[in-house]
Formats: structure tokens, C-alpha cells, sequence
């Protein structure tokens, strides 16, 4: 068995397999790692375009459309590389993105997960922009929203090397555009949560691998182009209702049962500004998203009351974990992470 199996997960993608499976497997190399489709029950021509054009790349089928986290929990059982790369299928990989991950893993045992600089697929050459979906490795503020270095909001900057540090950089959670994990560890830690189908599922789990004694890192030495929004667009309020509900399921079963409730109320209080803000605005469909996310959330967070509690706060642990977010970027103006108190 090779080291690394790259997995990228599929359905009715064929449009985006044709524009960049090719780099995929051009930049892959052969004896490292394996180039794995997972199939999500596509009815489009997606796997016959695979059997036609991509003899080397391995098909894993899926019966129906499990969503993004159980199509991977499945893949990741049936394959169990030592290393798994989860790959989205609108990721395009230069020569030379996997090596500097894997060495990394090998380098440090400790690490669970780890990310590469996560670029956008598009921008004009020569001015690479950060993606929103993991930019330079995500943070949690102390309120649990997410945020990133090279991306506050919809602050996104250019990368000009101002977080390449010579050593890679210890984060709090990694991009699932591009997340290569320790399988084993992965599935000890349960794997994506199922429950949440998409979105917010990779920022659960490296919080459940810290939470186990892992660390999670960003390797700027490896670097990724991804288009966004490749399944739902930015914006949609598919996307806005699987984040807010998202979201609270997360905390809800990784912060400690004491403080959690009054956690909890205050979070849902800056989603309630963030909810009157959409309604001023006279966007509906985002309305509509929170307030239904809220109301599942109620009904859903109970079937984790069975889990034991953490001995604490992990958002405490790390500086970043510290910060309002929303206070520093709306409140004090700051807009980029390297003008956030260090």
C-alpha cells in the first residue's frame, strides 16, 4: 500500500472532473499516493467520464448521495491509506502540493491534520488572492465564529508571502478544500459528523483531534487553487442555513457542560443581530436560513447529550481563541489577521 491516498469526493461533478482532475493526477506522483473518486450516487456522466479518460485513478461508488462528511467516512473506512487527503473537486494542484504535507506528517507524529495555503482558482497571474474556504489556517474566536489568516469575513487579502513563516503555523482548524489527516486518527476521532452533511464538519473535527491530544498545522510550503463554491455558491441560503446550524451544533457538543448554556446564549444573541441585519436589508432567503437553523439546532443538539464533557475550554488555549472577532473587525476596523492584538 502507498503512503497517501488523495480522495476526492463526487457528485454529478463531471464539468468540474474535467477541469481539474487533470492537475490532479498530472502532480500527483504515482509512487506517493493514489488518486481516489469517491462517487456520491452521480446519475450525471461523471463516472463514465473516470473509466473513459482516468484508467489510473480508482472509483469508490457510493449507492446514493451521502453528503460531504459520511461520503468520506465511508471512503476513508473502505481505503485506510495511512495518510487520506480529502480533496474538494474544484481543487487545482501545481506540481509539488502534496510532498511538503506529507513530509510534514512524517516530521511531526503529534500533527493530526494539516492544510496547505489555500489559494483562488481564477485570479489574474501573478496576484494570487487567498480563498475564503481555509486561506492560510482557521481560528475560532470566542464567540465560535471562524475566521482565518488571509481572510476576516469577506476581507479576503493577496498572498504575498506575509504567512510564510519558516516553520509551518500551529492553527485551530484546517481547510476541508484541501485537509490531509491521519486516517486512523480520523477515524478514532469518529470521522466527520454525519449530521451536519456539509460545511463547518472540518472545523468539528480538528477540534475533536485537539480535543484527543493532535495538533493542526498550515504547511505554506504547499499551496492549492481552489474555485469555491463549486457545490453551493457563496451567499445561497442552503449555505447560510448549514453554517449557523452548523455552527452551534459544533459548540454545543465540543465546549465543557459548565458555561456552555451561557456560551451558547450569547452566541445566539450575535445571531440574532446577524438575523436583523438580513431583515434590514430585505434579504429573505438568509432569514428565513437563520431563523430555521435555530430552530434544528434546538431539535438536534440533544442527540449529543451522550457525550462525555471536555475537561475544558480548548478556545482558551490558543490567543486567537481569545479574541471578539467581530469587535476587532466591525468595532476597531482591523480587517487583515496581522492587524489583530498578537
Amino acid at each position: 500500500m502507498k503512503k497517501v491516498a488523495v480522495i476526492i469526493l463526487n457528485w454529478n461533478g463531471a464539468a468540474l472532473l474535467r477541469r481539474y482532475l487533470p492537475s490532479v493526477v498530472t502532480n500527483t506522483p504515482a509512487a506517493l499516493a493514489d488518486v481516489i473518486v469517491a462517487d456520491n450516487g452521480s446519475d450525471d456522466d461523471s463516472v463514465a467520464l473516470l473509466e473513459r479518460d482516468y484508467p489510473t485513478v480508482t472509483i469508490l461508488r457510493h449507492e446514493r448521495n451521502y453528503g460531504f462528511a459520511e461520503g468520506y467516512n465511508r471512503a476513508i473506512d473502505m481505503t485506510r491509506y495511512p495518510l487520506t487527503v480529502l480533496l474538494n473537486s474544484d481543487v487545482r494542484t501545481p506540481a509539488g502540493w502534496l510532498e511538503p504535507l506529507v513530509e510534514y506528517m512524517e516530521a511531526h507524529p503529534e500533527a493530526a491534520a494539516v492544510q496547505p495555503k489555500v489559494l483562488h482558482d481564477g485570479e489574474p497571474p501573478g496576484r494570487p488572492m487567498f480563498e475564503y474556504a481555509g486561506a492560510a489556517g482557521g481560528y475560532l474566536d470566542c464567540h465560535g465564529f471562524p475566521y482565518c489568516r488571509g481572510r476576516l469575513f469577506d476581507t479576503v487579502e493577496a498572498d504575498h508571502g506575509q504567512y510564510d513563516a519558516t516553520e509551518p503555523q500551529r492553527v485551530f482548524w484546517a481547510s476541508g478544500a484541501c485537509l490531509t489527516v491521519r486516517s486512523q486518527a480520523y477515524l478514532d476521532a469518529g470521522g466527520l459528523d454525519p449530521r451536519f452533511f456539509a460545511h463547518m464538519e472540518e472545523i468539528d473535527l480538528c477540534w475533536r483531534l485537539q480535543l484527543a491530544g493532535h495538533s493542526v498545522a498550515m504547511v505554506p510550503a504547499s499551496s492549492v487553487y481552489h474555485l469555491g463554491g463549486g457545490t453551493l455558491p457563496q451567499g445561497s441560503a442552503r449555505k447560510t442555513y448549514l453554517n449557523f446550524r452548523n455552527n452551534l451544533l459544533m459548540l454545543y457538543k465540543n465546549l465543557p457542560h459548565k458555561g456552555r448554556t451561557h456560551f451558547l446564549v450569547v452566541r445566539r444573541l450575535y445571531d440574532t443581530l446577524a438575523l436583523a441585519v438580513e431583515l434590514i436589508k430585505g434579504n429573505w432567503g438568509a432569514v428565513k436560513a437563520i431563523w430555521r437553523a435555530h430552530r434544528d439546532f434546538s431539535r438536534m443538539c440533544h442527540e449529543y447529550d451522550t457525550l462525555p464533557s471536555p475537561d475544558g475550554n480548548l478556545l482558551e488555549t490558543m490567543p486567537e481563541g481569545r479574541l471578539n472577532i467581530i469587535w476587532q473587525y466591525y468595532g476597531r476596523g482591523r480587517h487583515t489577521f496581522a492587524e489583530l492584538p498578537q
